[in-house]
């Protein structure tokens, strides 16, 4: 009988704990190689984001799940081969080089990738394609409504699904089938792992991610975390779980199972409740992916109702750059580009600044926010996006804030803005319009 040869696509579930597509590889083929293409630059990102690049923090944090997984794989006799080079064009080279019989990709929301997969299968008609939901509370096939039925808001959504059971995450795989005898692939790239590191509060990979969750649910921080989440600068205000779960480091079943532990213990109430509504949308906007896919990324939205706003060269500068007028938001945009992560409550007010006083096209918001943060998770920053732009899951159009007020409720004192020199600001944001036309500076209101 003809051996079997699987080749297991790393996305972003970038572990071996609770990986039940790993225990499907584990158990169907009589070889394996594990690769992870690594994200290209796209031109649509390069032209939204104005970058050439990730944020050297991003990568950096990538990098690190990456050598842990490694490290992981090692333990069961394998490897982790990183290709540099577009997903598509590698996955077939190695189907048709190899004899790859079976393909095992975790079933994602990015539309890149689920493109991909459509055209792997028709170049490749005699592949077998594994794909399973392994970075959710939910399995699709749980939900009490066909994705194309998705409830238009998150409220919708969570009455019909938040009194569903969630499933125990499983155990790390005991063994793996083995790699090829001889293997050697073309383009791998290893360098990327050993790169010299930037201090950071956030160390990448599965270990990390784990290790944070433990002390996080061993302190008694989960039972005042919604009084506490909006904050603007630390590592305590909030759970801090975004940058494993973005990669799938950690699953979002095993941070459940510790929250459910911690409220035997200690009790739940609204705030533990909280974290795991929190939880439940990503799961909302990995389904709400899935249901628009190129739709996510689209001017007009889900219901292509374009916005009132455009792109100004000068003011997105400033933006990126915090040399707005606006001091909360500059603190924000300078956290951001220093750490690699920004809290929620600074994301809506930049996206805010961005959408109604600049009046920028948000997609520009959504594409810079994919090279700089350490937890993109491609549904939950272009939803939120759309959301805030009032082209997404919110009939009630797009939301903007008080700036001033924002900031009087929470960096009352200024120290936020101070510690982060957001009071850089310029008085005249424009000199010329989109079309190099003069125009009048953009103040802010007093």
């Amino acid at each position: 009988m003809k051996r079997t040869l699987g080749l297991y696509w790393f996305t972003n579930d970038l572990r071996l704990l609770d990986n039940g597509l790993l225990h499907k590889a584990a158990a169907q083929v009589d070889e394996l190689v594990c690769v992870y293409c690594y994200p290209q630059v796209t031109p649509f990102m390069r032209h939204y984001s104005q970058e050439a690049g990730l944020n050297p923090l991003r990568r950096q944090f990538l990098d690190q799940s990456l050598k842990c997984l490694n490290q992981s794989l090692g333990d069961l006799q394998q490897c982790l081969h990183v290709l540099d080079a577009p997903a598509l064009s590698a996955l077939v080279s190695l189907v048709e080089n190899l004899g790859v019989t079976h393909l095992f990709v975790s079933e994602v929301s990015g539309s890149d990738e689920q493109q991909a997969v459509a055209r792997l299968k028709q170049q490749c008609p005699q592949l077998t394609v594994e794909q399973y939901a392994i970075n959710h509370l939910y399995q699709p096939q749980q939900l009490p409504f066909d994705l194309a039925d998705l409830p238009a808001t998150f409220t919708r959504f969570r009455n019909q699904v938040e009194s569903l059971a969630v499933d125990l995450p499983l155990d790390s795989p005991l063994s793996l089938p083995p790699m090829p005898d001889g293997l050697q692939i073309s383009g791998c790239s290893g360098q990327r792992l050993a790169e010299p590191e930037i201090m950071t509060p956030f160390s990448g990979g599965e270990q990390a991610g784990l290790a944070h969750c433990q002390r996080y649910f061993d302190s008694r921080r989960p039972g005042d975390y919604k009084q506490t989440r909006n904050g603007l600068d630390g590592m305590d205000y909030s759970t801090k779980f975004s940058p494993w779960l973005a990669l799938g480091c950690v699953s979002p079943r095993t941070i459940n199972a510790m929250l459910r532990r911690y409220e035997v213990l200690y009790g739940a109430n609204e705030s533990t409740y909280w974290i795991y509504f929190e939880l439940l949308w990503r799961d909302y906007f990995y389904f709400y992916a899935l249901r628009y896919v190129e739709r996510l990324f689209k001017f007009g939205g889900i219901e292509d109702k374009a916005p009132l706003t455009s792109y100004y060269a000068q003011r997105f500068q400033a933006w990126k750059q915090g040399t707005t007028p606006f001091a909360i938001v500059n603190a924000c945009m300078h956290q951001l580009r220093e750490t690699g992560y920004m809290s929620n409550r600074g994301r809506q007010l930049v996206a805010s600044c961005l959408i109604h006083e600049l009046q920028i096209d948000w997609r520009y918001g959504a594409a810079y926010f994919e090279t700089q943060l350490l937890d993109y998770d491609v549904a939950s920053n272009w939803g939120n996006w759309q959301y805030l732009a009032g082209v997404g899951a919110d009939p009630r159009g797009s939301r903007q804030f008080n700036l001033d007020k924002q900031t009087e409720m929470y960096d009352p004192q200024g120290h936020f803005i101070r510690r982060w020199h957001g009071d850089s600001t310029q008085a005249e944001l424009d000199s010329v319009d989109m079309v190099d036309w003069p125009v009048g500076p953009l103040k802010r209101d007093t």
